[in-house]
């Protein structure tokens, strides 16, 4: 099953030897309670791999049964030429919530679009007053259009109907960076009354330093959690021109966990450079997680 995502990652990783990285502050270790606190975030994440006709009478069994209050609004998809998605309200946290669905590696088109790897501007109306500078993966960058603006209409029926004022984006691997694409897009194109969002799991990274430093001063309220010896956060290799914006959070093992400082921490040896250098010294079955108890893909929606 990940034959085909194993060669990908050897073509995209190349030498961990990367760009040197300034000090700044330390790692530091989360509470357990703080870890625990991602547990529904994941469970959406999770959800995303499940077919349609599970999401839309939300019932995919356990991701499904952790946020039982969730009510779907709009799915769409066919988790091959476009990725599954899902939209709707959570009255938990009064707030909306975008899932993306991850890469399947036994379907070749959307393996295809992690392959795609050259850099290209974003879409000037689904991205207004980004500079050129700004540069994102293409096959990340196209992906995320082929959906974004129905979703974001359905985002905007969901927040009129609901009165909710936050929309959280949640992802894994290719869905990871579709999410980190909407958390932009949607501070753009929504209200800065609104709150926006966003957890993602495993996700490489998306775009030049240029796109990590645009999203760091945009989106505050940003988690990616890398698990692990997961190599998917270090590909495409830094080598290559791109970086990781702020959140990192890396589970080092079960219960134990650090928030990294910075975009793309290469100096603390709890964080995922460190701990994972190159592919040779990675696990990719670490992609699936568990993340605190919890695993993510198509094998997970039960």
């Amino acid at each position: 099953m990940f034959g085909f995502l194993s060669t990908t990652l050897l073509a995209l990783a190349g030498s961990a030897a990367a760009l040197p990285a300034l000090k700044g502050r330390d790692a530091t270790e989360l509470s357990a309670s703080a870890l625990a606190s991602y547990a529904p975030f994941t469970q959406f994440a999770r959800a995303a791999y499940c077919d349609s006709s599970k999401i839309i009478p939300w019932n995919c069994g356990e991701a499904c049964a952790a946020n039982a209050d969730f009510e779907p609004s709009l799915t769409g998809g066919d988790g091959n030429d476009v990725q599954l998605y899902f939209v709707g309200y959570w009255p938990d946290q009064n707030a909306v919530v975008v899932a993306h669905e991850g890469t399947d590696p036994t379907q070749f088109l959307s393996d295809l679009t992690d392959v795609d790897i050259p850099m290209e501007n974003l879409n000037s109306d689904l991205f207004p007053g980004v500079s050129s500078d700004v540069q994102v993966h293409s096959g990340f960058a196209n992906e995320h259009a082929k959906t974004a603006t129905i979703i974001l209409d359905e985002v905007k029926k969901q927040l009129s109907s609901s009165g909710a004022s936050t929309v959280i984006a949640v992802g894994h691997s290719l869905g990871g960076a579709l999410s980190e694409l909407d958390a932009l897009f949607f501070t753009l194109n929504l209200p800065s009354s609104v709150h926006v969002k966003a957890v993602t799991y495993g996700t490489p990274r998306v775009g030049n330093p240029a796109w990590a430093t645009l999203f760091d001063s945009k989106v505050s309220d940003f988690v990616r959690i890398d698990n692990e010896k997961d190599p998917v956060p270090i590909v495409p290799g830094r080598f290559l021109g791109f970086q990781h914006p702020h959140g990192e959070i890396h589970i080092v093992s079960p219960g134990e966990a650090y928030s990294c400082p910075g975009d793309d921490d290469a100096t603390d040896s709890q964080c995922t450079i460190s701990q994972v250098p190159n592919i040779a010294e990675s696990n990719i079955l670490n992609h699936l997680g568990p993340y605190e108890g919890i695993y993510i893909g198509t094998l997970f929606c039960t």
